[in-house]
Protein backbone atom coordinates (compact mmCIF):
# COMPACT_ATOMS: atom_id res chain seq x y z
CA UNK A 1 0.00 0.00 0.00
CA UNK A 2 1.26 3.50 -0.57
CA UNK A 3 0.24 6.31 1.71
CA UNK A 4 0.64 10.02 -0.06
CA UNK A 5 -0.23 13.24 1.99
CA UNK A 6 -1.81 16.56 0.06
CA UNK A 7 -1.76 18.54 3.73
CA UNK A 8 -4.01 19.22 6.67
CA UNK A 9 -5.97 15.92 6.93
CA UNK A 10 -6.15 14.86 3.22
CA UNK A 11 -4.36 11.57 2.27
CA UNK A 12 -4.66 8.96 -0.92
CA UNK A 13 -4.50 5.39 0.24
CA UNK A 14 -3.71 3.21 -2.83
CA UNK A 15 -3.14 -0.15 -3.59
CA UNK A 16 -2.73 -2.05 -6.70
CA UNK A 17 -6.38 -3.71 -8.04
CA UNK A 18 -8.05 -1.90 -4.83
CA UNK A 19 -9.89 1.00 -4.77
CA UNK A 20 -8.32 4.22 -3.88
CA UNK A 21 -9.18 6.17 -0.82
CA UNK A 22 -9.31 9.92 -0.41
CA UNK A 23 -9.22 11.27 3.22
CA UNK A 24 -10.76 14.73 4.52
CA UNK A 25 -10.27 16.39 1.02
CA UNK A 26 -9.96 20.10 1.60
CA UNK A 27 -11.29 23.57 0.21
CA UNK A 28 -9.09 26.34 -0.65
CA UNK A 29 -10.96 28.29 1.77
CA UNK A 30 -8.34 26.94 4.47
CA UNK A 31 -5.67 28.94 3.16
CA UNK A 32 -3.99 26.34 0.64
CA UNK A 33 -4.73 25.21 -2.65
CA UNK A 34 -7.15 22.23 -2.62
CA UNK A 35 -5.52 19.16 -4.22
CA UNK A 36 -6.72 17.78 -7.52
CA UNK A 37 -7.04 14.12 -6.42
CA UNK A 38 -8.68 10.77 -8.19
CA UNK A 39 -10.08 8.41 -6.10
CA UNK A 40 -12.70 5.63 -5.69
CA UNK A 41 -14.05 6.32 -2.11
CA UNK A 42 -13.88 9.48 0.03
CA UNK A 43 -14.15 9.83 3.83
CA UNK A 44 -15.01 12.83 5.50
CA UNK A 45 -14.66 13.14 9.30
CA UNK A 46 -16.72 15.81 10.27
CA UNK A 47 -18.43 18.77 7.69
CA UNK A 48 -16.43 21.67 7.64
CA UNK A 49 -14.80 22.69 4.47
CA UNK A 50 -11.37 21.93 6.09
CA UNK A 51 -12.27 18.55 5.85
CA UNK A 52 -15.37 17.92 3.38
CA UNK A 53 -14.62 19.29 -0.02
CA UNK A 54 -15.88 16.25 -1.46
CA UNK A 55 -15.61 18.62 -5.11
CA UNK A 56 -11.29 18.43 -4.84
CA UNK A 57 -12.11 14.43 -5.77
CA UNK A 58 -13.15 13.81 -9.76
CA UNK A 59 -15.50 11.43 -10.69
CA UNK A 60 -18.38 10.27 -9.07
CA UNK A 61 -16.40 8.56 -5.58
CA UNK A 62 -18.11 7.12 -3.14
CA UNK A 63 -18.73 9.08 -0.11
CA UNK A 64 -18.85 8.06 3.75
CA UNK A 65 -20.08 10.04 6.01
CA UNK A 66 -20.62 8.50 9.15
CA UNK A 67 -20.38 5.34 11.57
CA UNK A 68 -20.87 2.07 10.20
CA UNK A 69 -19.49 -0.74 8.82
CA UNK A 70 -18.33 -0.74 5.42
CA UNK A 71 -16.75 -3.45 2.30
CA UNK A 72 -16.01 -1.63 -0.77
CA UNK A 73 -14.50 -3.37 -3.31
CA UNK A 74 -12.42 -5.23 -0.92
CA UNK A 75 -11.67 -2.98 1.82
CA UNK A 76 -13.12 -2.84 4.41
CA UNK A 77 -14.04 0.01 6.27
CA UNK A 78 -15.18 1.18 9.64
CA UNK A 79 -16.88 4.27 10.55
CA UNK A 80 -15.67 4.83 14.38
CA UNK A 81 -17.81 7.71 16.42
CA UNK A 82 -14.96 9.48 18.40
CA UNK A 83 -16.45 12.73 19.60
CA UNK A 84 -15.74 14.04 23.21
CA UNK A 85 -18.71 12.40 25.25
CA UNK A 86 -17.76 14.41 28.43
CA UNK A 87 -17.63 17.50 26.53
CA UNK A 88 -20.52 20.01 26.94
CA UNK A 89 -20.89 20.85 23.49
CA UNK A 90 -19.28 17.67 22.05
CA UNK A 91 -17.78 18.15 18.16
CA UNK A 92 -18.84 15.71 15.98
CA UNK A 93 -15.86 13.49 14.60
CA UNK A 94 -15.88 10.36 12.87
CA UNK A 95 -12.56 8.05 13.03
CA UNK A 96 -12.07 5.71 9.80
CA UNK A 97 -10.45 2.50 10.14
CA UNK A 98 -9.21 1.05 6.72
CA UNK A 99 -8.29 -2.85 6.93
CA UNK A 100 -6.70 -3.76 3.58
CA UNK A 101 -6.21 -7.51 3.94
CA UNK A 102 -4.96 -7.28 7.43
CA UNK A 103 -3.39 -4.02 7.25
CA UNK A 104 -5.08 -1.40 8.79
CA UNK A 105 -4.47 2.07 8.74
CA UNK A 106 -6.42 4.30 11.33
CA UNK A 107 -7.32 8.35 10.16
CA UNK A 108 -8.19 9.89 13.72
CA UNK A 109 -10.10 13.03 11.81
CA UNK A 110 -9.95 15.85 14.18
CA UNK A 111 -9.95 13.97 17.40
CA UNK A 112 -9.88 16.47 20.68
CA UNK A 113 -9.40 14.26 23.18
CA UNK A 114 -8.15 11.09 24.70
CA UNK A 115 -10.25 8.41 23.65
CA UNK A 116 -11.45 5.42 26.35
CA UNK A 117 -9.78 2.63 26.87
CA UNK A 118 -12.81 0.25 25.24
CA UNK A 119 -13.11 2.43 22.28
CA UNK A 120 -8.69 1.41 21.74
CA UNK A 121 -10.13 -1.76 22.29
CA UNK A 122 -12.38 -1.58 19.48
CA UNK A 123 -10.18 -0.55 17.12
CA UNK A 124 -7.81 -3.30 17.89
CA UNK A 125 -4.16 -3.51 15.72
CA UNK A 126 -3.11 -0.47 14.01
CA UNK A 127 -0.34 -0.90 11.49
CA UNK A 128 -0.81 2.94 10.45
CA UNK A 129 -1.99 5.77 12.38
CA UNK A 130 -2.59 8.95 11.09
CA UNK A 131 -2.82 11.39 13.49
CA UNK A 132 -3.87 15.33 14.14
CA UNK A 133 -1.29 16.77 16.51
CA UNK A 134 -1.11 20.45 15.99
CA UNK A 135 -3.73 21.52 17.99
CA UNK A 136 -6.63 24.02 17.33
CA UNK A 137 -9.87 22.06 17.25
CA UNK A 138 -7.70 18.69 17.60
CA UNK A 139 -5.48 17.28 19.59
CA UNK A 140 -2.58 18.95 20.71
CA UNK A 141 1.31 17.71 20.72
CA UNK A 142 1.24 16.10 24.26
CA UNK A 143 -2.37 14.47 24.13
CA UNK A 144 -1.35 13.15 20.46
CA UNK A 145 1.95 11.64 21.87
CA UNK A 146 -0.87 9.50 24.48
CA UNK A 147 -3.31 8.88 22.02
CA UNK A 148 -0.21 6.94 20.04
CA UNK A 149 1.06 5.57 23.37
CA UNK A 150 -2.34 3.95 23.60
CA UNK A 151 -2.98 2.69 20.23
CA UNK A 152 0.40 1.44 19.87
CA UNK A 153 1.08 1.44 16.04
CA UNK A 154 3.99 0.53 13.71
CA UNK A 155 3.72 3.90 11.90
CA UNK A 156 2.78 7.38 13.44
CA UNK A 157 2.20 9.85 9.98
CA UNK A 158 1.16 13.35 11.82
CA UNK A 159 -1.27 15.32 10.01
CA UNK A 160 -3.12 18.52 10.70
CA UNK A 161 -0.52 20.55 11.58
CA UNK A 162 0.88 24.51 11.22
CA UNK A 163 1.94 24.90 7.38
CA UNK A 164 2.80 28.18 5.27
CA UNK A 165 -0.56 30.07 4.05
CA UNK A 166 -2.71 28.17 6.16
CA UNK A 167 -6.03 30.95 7.66
CA UNK A 168 -5.83 29.57 11.29
CA UNK A 169 -3.21 29.00 13.24
CA UNK A 170 -1.90 25.58 14.37
CA UNK A 171 1.20 24.46 16.47
CA UNK A 172 4.59 23.47 14.46
CA UNK A 173 5.40 19.14 13.73
CA UNK A 174 8.08 20.08 16.17
CA UNK A 175 6.29 20.16 18.92
CA UNK A 176 4.60 16.81 18.40
CA UNK A 177 7.85 15.42 17.30
CA UNK A 178 9.97 16.96 21.14
CA UNK A 179 6.72 15.00 23.01
CA UNK A 180 7.37 11.62 20.68
CA UNK A 181 11.45 12.14 21.99
CA UNK A 182 12.09 11.85 18.27
CA UNK A 183 15.23 13.93 17.53
CA UNK A 184 15.03 13.30 13.51
CA UNK A 185 12.15 11.65 11.90
CA UNK A 186 12.27 9.49 8.67
CA UNK A 187 10.76 11.39 6.07
CA UNK A 188 9.47 10.45 2.63
CA UNK A 189 7.27 11.60 -0.01
CA UNK A 190 4.95 8.99 0.73
CA UNK A 191 4.92 5.98 2.83
CA UNK A 192 4.99 2.14 1.10
CA UNK A 193 3.91 -0.69 3.89
CA UNK A 194 3.34 -4.18 3.37
CA UNK A 195 1.13 -6.50 6.13
CA UNK A 196 4.27 -8.35 6.13
CA UNK A 197 6.70 -6.05 6.77
CA UNK A 198 6.36 -3.89 10.03
CA UNK A 199 9.25 -2.43 11.90
CA UNK A 200 10.23 -3.96 15.41
CA UNK A 201 9.74 -0.53 17.01
CA UNK A 202 7.16 2.48 16.00
CA UNK A 203 8.41 4.63 13.48
CA UNK A 204 7.26 8.69 12.72
CA UNK A 205 7.50 9.40 9.13
CA UNK A 206 7.15 12.78 8.26
CA UNK A 207 5.32 12.96 4.78
CA UNK A 208 6.27 15.84 2.35
CA UNK A 209 2.98 17.51 1.14
CA UNK A 210 2.24 16.69 -2.80
CA UNK A 211 0.02 19.05 -4.35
Amino acid sequence: MEITWYGHSCFRLSERGRLTIITDPFADAIGIPAPKLKGDVVTISHDVPGHNFVEAVKGTPYVLRGAGEYELGGVFVMGIPMHNANSPDPRPNISYLFDYDGLTVLHLGDLDHIPAQSVIEEIGEVNVLLVPVGGGLSLKAAQAAEVVALIEPFYVVPMHYALPDLAFELEPLDKFLKAMGVSKAQEADSLKVSASDMPEQPQVVVLTQQV
